[in-house]
């Protein structure tokens, strides 16, 4: 026996000594023994029990105490977040109340929405006259870091829980512009944020309709809209630096505007996810129409204004929009938590989808949105071009 025992010493206090000063070595070594005797599944599960272990046994701060919820949540999002789509996510329970509050039109931040591109977290557009608005922040922005934190290649949920928060509580944040050569610093003050979705006026005897986002109020407060812009001989509708928002708001409103047609068709993997969504006979106005888009316009917006156009309802007038042509579904689960999954890529009724690409304006007009009408560029050539338009339909009809 002590020839044998003299051979296998040394493995034995190699053994010993992973297991103390290597745990993963030996976790690993456990893992491949068991994978012969437990199912696939099990096995994984297995190995996330080990990796919780092995944390609250050597981590410096393992003594401390984790809230379970916290745990399984993190793990639920790694693995969302594995996928590759920023965004398809999972939401916990009071991440998605804020969520279900923001579509009513009203929280605390800084009214400013974000998408994700490539690893990089963009400025969608900042809400009219909201403190991100005020600041200067722009469509196409990256924001690079929030306060000292440093969000390159952070989820969008992560980012957005980093810009929220209560009314008078101060945030900065630092942006990367095209063009610019230095990181830009906006210190804002955070404030409640209250969505009017649709504003309107008249210029003249035209009619202007600003939709700032897509909500649940979104269709109510658009037949209001119309409803007192009835007698006016045109319409600008202004979807620029629109990011979106219901679907079921973006086909409301474009119905409003089409007697039957094509609204957006969806194509997934489903099939349920592959819908098509037609306008009924009958609608809120008939005179003809300019959409303004910009590269702050998303989703939703690109909806309507591709529905309009693709039906010879109006002329986009502007810059190429943003490309998030990706339809999101919620999922709710059982403890009230939720998963936002993309279930399908839309489409425009001439068939074209926009997603990473954006749509293209009839006629482009480089420029910003200003509250000044006279400085506006792009208001203006849309006014223009819809006089001509009137101006035509009314010599057509003399003849």
């Amino acid at each position: 026996m002590r020839p044998f025992l003299r051979k296998i010493r040394p493995y034995g206090i190699g053994i010993i000594i992973g297991l103390i000063l290597a745990g993963g070595i030996a976790a690993a070594q456990m893992e491949f023994d068991l994978s012969r005797i437990l199912p696939f599944e099990a096995n994984r599960l297995w190995l996330m029990k080990q990796a919780r272990s092995l944390l609250e046994t050597y981590h410096v701060n393992g003594d401390e105490a984790r809230e379970e919820d916290k745990l399984f949540y993190g793990a639920v999002k790694g693995m969302v977040s594995a996928w590759g789509d920023p965004y398809s996510r999972f939401v916990d329970p009071e991440e998605i109340k804020e969520e279900e509050i923001e579509m009513q039109g009203e929280y605390g931040g800084l009214g400013i929405y974000i998408g994700q591109r490539d690893g990089r977290t963009l400025v969608i557009s900042p809400i009219e006259g909201t403190p991100a608005d005020r600041a200067g922040l722009k469509p196409q922005d990256e924001i690079v870091k929030v306060n000292d934190k440093v969000v390159v290649g952070w989820q969008i949920n992560d980012v957005v829980k980093l810009l929220r928060g209560d009314p008078g509580t101060k945030v900065t944040i630092l942006v990367r512009r095209e063009g610019e050569d230095q990181l830009l610093d906006f210190e804002l003050v955070r404030e409640i944020i209250q969505i009017k979705s649709v504003r309107y006026e008249k210029i003249d005897d035209l009619g202007y309709v600003r939709i700032a986002q897509f909500t649940q109020r979104t269709a109510q407060e658009m037949e209001e809209a119309l409803s007192e812009l009835l007698s006016v001989q045109g319409m600008v509708l202004d979807l620029r630096n629109d990011p979106g928002g219901l679907l079921s708001a973006a086909i409301e409103v474009s119905d409003m505007f089409l007697e039957g047609g094509l609204i957006v068709g969806m194509r997934g993997r489903v099939r349920e996810a592959n819908e098509e969504y037609y306008a009924k006979s009958g609608l809120l106005y008939d005179g003809p129409v300019i959409a303004l888009i910009n590269e702050g316009s998303a989703s939703a917006s690109e909806i309507v204004a591709g529905a309009l156009r693709d039906n010879g309802r109006a002329i986009l007038v502007g810059t190429k929009s943003f490309g998030k042509g990706s339809v999101q579904t919620l999922f709710h689960l059982p403890d009230e938590s939720g998963l936002f999954i993309t279930i399908a890529r839309y489409y425009t009724p001439a068939g074209t989808e926009i997603d990473k690409v954006g749509l293209q304006p009839d006629i482009t007009v480089e420029g910003e949105m200003v509250k000044e009408r006279e400085k506006d560029l792009q208001l203006q050539r849309a006014i223009s071009e819809l006089r001509e338009r009137i101006a035509s339909k009314e010599a057509l009809v003399a003849r």
